[in-house]
């Protein structure tokens, strides 16, 4: 191929695509309601749900009160859902909810926001606000539509914002623990389990609550530590009675029997 061709065809390349976003922008700005929605609807089934979005925002305003009113604003938001704008999304949707409350679009418009929320929530290690307000509308959610084909989608979200809510109780347990501040730890300990008494981490938090009364006393002066490791000796049980296959069990049990020598009882570990 000759170079003169070569740079005639890049030239034509690059006019039609000049061309088609012209003719876009010209869709755009264009009062032609059927032809800005038509040409919406084609681009959001090829997946270029950018430009879907800006033409169906751009004609919202000319379809509200008209039949097509609903269906404008429901792809506007799932148009940005799919672009992952999520926060834009949530936005559409909201609105969305509260002025088309009957429409065939509510319940999944309801879904979308519902995992625009959750999309928006935070790790563990940050604040936990908006995992609450997230669980909050799952819930809601789920009384009013408890048939609804995304229950089980609903249902993952739940178990893992509750984890991260378990989480960072258990850690901020732990983190005393970590500091070696044992009376902090093992009162902190025992208040996640207050407070949740399904906690998913209950395993380890009886670990470090019983490892926390055990250091406690291990380092008080002696005229205090029968008292704490008599503590000690019930953290030790209560572990042990509801874990006794667990990983823990082995080192747990070997500072049983050395607290027992302390305190002059010579007894055998409790059995598996």
């Amino acid at each position: 191929m000759s170079k003169l061709k070569l740079t005639f065809l890049m030239l034509l390349g690059l006019a039609a695509a000049i061309s088609c976003k012209s003719q876009y922008e010209v869709l755009l700005a264009s009062g032609d309601v059927d032809a800005k929605y038509d040409a919406a609807m084609e681009l959001f089934s090829q997946k270029k749900y950018a430009k879907a979005a800006q033409l169906f925002e751009s004609m919202s305003v000319l379809t509200s009160g008209t039949e097509r009113d609903d269906t404008v604003q429901y792809y506007w938001g799932l148009s940005n859902y799919r672009h992952k704008d999520y926060y834009t999304a949530e936005s559409n949707f909201a609105r969305f909810i509260e002025n088309f409350p009957r429409s065939p679009f509510a319940a999944d418009a309801q879904f979308y926001r519902l995992d625009c929320l959750y999309r928006a929530t935070y790790r563990w290690e940050l604040d936990q606000q908006p995992t609450r307000a997230c669980m909050a509308y799952i819930y809601e959610y789920m009384r009013e539509r408890p048939d609804d084909i995304h229950i089980p989608a609903c249902q993952a979200m739940l178990t893992d914002l509750q984890d991260r809510l378990d989480r960072k109780d258990f850690e901020a347990g732990k983190l005393y623990y970590a500091m070696e501040d044992y009376p902090a730890a093992r009162l902190k300990l025992q208040n996640v389990l207050k407070s949740n008494s399904e906690n998913g981490y209950r395993e380890e938090i009886l670990y470090y609550t019983a490892m926390s009364s055990y250091h406690y006393a291990r380092l008080s002066v002696v005229q205090k530590q029968k008292d704490r490791y008599l503590n000690f000796v019930d953290d030790y049980l209560n572990f042990v009675g509801e874990y006794p296959e667990s990983a823990h069990r082995k080192e747990l049990d070997r500072l049983y029997r050395q607290v027992q020598k302390f305190l002059g009882r010579g007894g055998e570990t409790e059995e598996k």
